[in-house]
């Protein structure tokens, strides 16, 4: 039986510690999650078409080995483009065919999106305690023009935290974003965990 990274994953305390371990999972990174029954994809995928014209480009953020991109695609939106901290990720997920263009992140240099870029970006599962930290929230807003629509996930181990639904709110609050969608549901069944999922349109 292969090495088990998920419970590793909520102890990362550095972006090198998180890169590294994501590195290392790459390969039974599908596996581990979809034996857990991963659901957050989904419930992300299906939430923001609710709302989003499926023929504009979406940004997946965080997309990891494209398990977020395949329900994007199922659930009918026609051009994806993907980003994230890990390379050998990236390359699990160009695999997939499911992309039209993929884009490492360093996090010392900004990526290149003006806003208006993309429709919508979505982050399945990526930001919260192990995961890209908080100030994320703020960048990917800053990439979507009015109008634009973040489709993104916090699970119940980041939610026990109360700066995270701060963040959402010192966006809805002061008119800035409106709260289109906020379910709470099934995140890692397997390991018991649940998950919020969020749409937010710029105002």
């Amino acid at each position: 039986m292969g090495e088990k990274f998920l419970n590793k994953a909520y102890e990362l305390q550095s972006v090198e510690e998180t890169r590294a371990l994501y590195d290392n999972w790459s390969d039974s990174y599908d596996s581990e999650l979809l034996e857990n029954g991963y659901a957050t994809p989904r419930r992300v995928a299906e939430a923001l078409a609710k709302y989003a014209d499926k023929n504009k480009p979406v940004l997946d953020y965080g997309c990891g080995t494209g398990l977020c991109g395949l329900t994007l695609k199922e659930a009918g939106f026609e051009t994806l483009d993907g980003a994230d901290l890990s390379q050998e990720m990236l390359e699990i997920a160009e695999k997939k065919n499911v992309y039209r263009k993929l884009t490492h992140i360093d996090p010392n240099i900004p990526l290149a999106i003006s806003p208006g870029d993309y429709s919508a970006i979505t982050a399945c599962g990526v930001i919260g305690i192990g995961g890209a930290p908080l100030s994320v929230f703020d960048t990917i807003v800053s990439f979507l023009d009015k109008k634009g629509l973040f489709a993104f996930s916090f699970n119940d181990t980041s939610l026990s935290d109360p700066c995270y639904e701060a963040k959402v709110m010192e966006y809805t609050d002061c008119g800035f974003a409106r709260l289109l969608f906020r379910e709470h549901g099934e995140h890692l069944p397997g390991i018991n965990l649940k998950s919020m999922v969020y749409v937010i349109q710029k105002n």
